[in-house]
C-alpha cells in the first residue's frame, strides 16, 4: 500500500514531471521484472534498469499506439517484453513497457494504475489553471464601487478629521496593495482576516459608523492556507447588499474556528438577506450581475481547488439576514501560503 502511495507522489505533476523517473524504478520493483519504460505518444519519457533498443521499443509501441492493446515481443537475445497501454479519461496516452519475462495481468493492472495517477495529476493542474484564471479576473474587478466610496469618505474627512483621513488612507493602501499582490495564489487566515478588517474599517467610516464589527478567530487556524482573496469578497457582498440596503444600524461577524480536520470561517450579517433561490443562482454564476459580489468566483475556486464537496454554503432568507460558510480542509497537499 506504501508503495502504491509513493507511486502516486512520484507521478503527481504526470509523465513529464520530475518524478517520473522514480516511478519507473518503483514500478521496476513492484512488477519484478528486468526493466520499465514509461513511455507518451511522442516515445519513452523515463526508463529504469535493462534498456530495449530504439527500433525494438518503437516497434512494440507502434502496436499498442495503432490497436490500443497490449503487444507482446522479445529482444534479440530471447527475453520477453510486454506493452500496456496508458488509458488515462478513456484515451490513450501512452504505454507501460515492461522488460524480463513479465507477467502480462500484472502489467495491466500497474498500466491502469499508472492512468488513473496520471488522470488525478491531470485533474489537478486542470483545477490549478481554473483557480488561477478564477482569481485573476477577480483582482481584475475590485469593486470600483468600493474604490470611489472609500476615497470620497477619505476626501470628506480630510478637512473635518485630518488624522482619521491619513489613517484611512494607510489602510486603503494597504488594501489595494494586499488585493495586487502576486506573492502566489494562497494566504494565511491571518492574511486574509486582517485584509478583511481594513476593509471594513474603510466601510465603517463610510456608513458613519453605524456599521457595528465582530472579528472572532481562534488561534489554531490563524495559520492555514486557503486560496487568495476567499473572505474579503464575501464581506464585501455582505456589506453592498446586506447592509447598505438595510436602515439604521447593522452588524456584521467574522469568525472562524477549527472542527477536526477542517477550518471553518462563518460571514454573518444582519441586513435585508435574499430569497434562496437568488442565493442559489448567484452561487451558479446565473443570478442578477449587479449582484453577489465575487461569490460565484470564491465559491468555484474553492471547488476547483478542494474539490466538489467544498464551496460556500449560503443560509439566508428575506429580511433576515444572510450567513456564509467557507468549510475547508485545514491541511491539503499543494495549497502552501507564500
Amino acid at each position: 500500500m506504501r508503495q502504491l502511495h509513493a507511486l502516486g507522489l512520484d507521478l503527481q505533476d504526470g509523465l513529464h514531471g520530475r518524478g517520473a523517473p522514480a516511478a519507473a524504478r518503483r514500478l521496476r520493483r513492484l512488477l519484478a521484472v528486468d526493466g520499465v519504460v514509461l513511455a507518451d505518444l511522442d516515445g519513452p519519457v523515463a526508463a529504469h534498469g535493462r534498456r530495449v533498443g530504439p527500433a525494438d521499443l518503437d516497434g512494440l509501441l507502434a502496436q499498442v499506439f495503432e490497436y490500443g492493446g497490449g503487444a507482446r515481443g522479445r529482444l534479440p537475445d530471447g527475453a520477453a517484453v510486454y506493452a500496456a497501454p496508458l488509458m488515462v479519461a478513456d484515451e490513450l496516452s501512452g504505454a507501460l513497457v515492461a522488460v524480463g519475462d513479465p507477467v502480462e495481468a500484472d502489467v495491466e493492472a500497474a498500466a491502469a494504475l499508472v492512468a488513473e495517477h496520471l488522470d488525478h495529476a491531470a485533474l489537478r493542474r486542470a483545477r490549478a489553471r481554473i483557480a488561477a484564471a478564477d482569481l485573476r479576473s477577480l483582482r481584475a474587478q475590485i469593486s470600483p464601487h468600493f474604490v470611489h466610496n472609500a476615497l470620497a469618505v477619505i476626501a470628506a474627512l480630510v478637512r473635518t478629521d485630518p488624522d482619521r483621513a491619513r489613517h484611512l488612507l494607510s489602510d486603503f493602501a494597504d488594501y489595494l496593495r494586499y488585493g495586487f499582490s502576486d506573492k502566489g495564489d494562497y494566504a494565511t487566515v491571518a492574511d486574509e482576516l486582517e485584509a478583511t478588517q481594513t476593509y471594513l474599517e474603510l466601510q465603517r467610516a463610510r456608513f458613519h459608523d453605524r456599521l457595528d464589527i465582530t472579528v472572532r478567530m481562534a488561534p489554531e487556524v490563524l495559520p492555514v492556507a486557503v486560496p487568495f482573496l476567499v473572505v474579503q469578497p464575501v464581506v464585501e457582498n455582505a456589506v453592498r447588499h446586506g447592509l447598505e440596503r438595510k436602515e439604521g444600524r447593522g452588524h456584521i461577524s467574522v469568525s472562524g474556528y477549527g472542527e477536526g480536520p477542517l477550518c471553518v470561517i462563518e460571514i454573518e450579517d444582519d441586513g435585508v438577506g435574499m430569497h434562496p433561490d437568488l442565493a442559489r443562482s448567484l452561487l451558479a454564476g446565473t443570478g442578477p450581475p449587479s449582484r453577489g459580489v465575487g461569490l460565484a468566483n470564491v465559491d468555484q475556486r474553492l471547488r476547483a481547488v478542494y474539490g466538489p464537496e467544498y464551496g460556500l454554503v449560503i443560509e439566508t432568507a428575506l429580511g433576515e439576514g444572510t450567513k456564509v460558510t467557507v468549510r475547508v480542509p485545514r491541511f491539503t497537499r499543494g495549497v502552501v501560503a507564500p
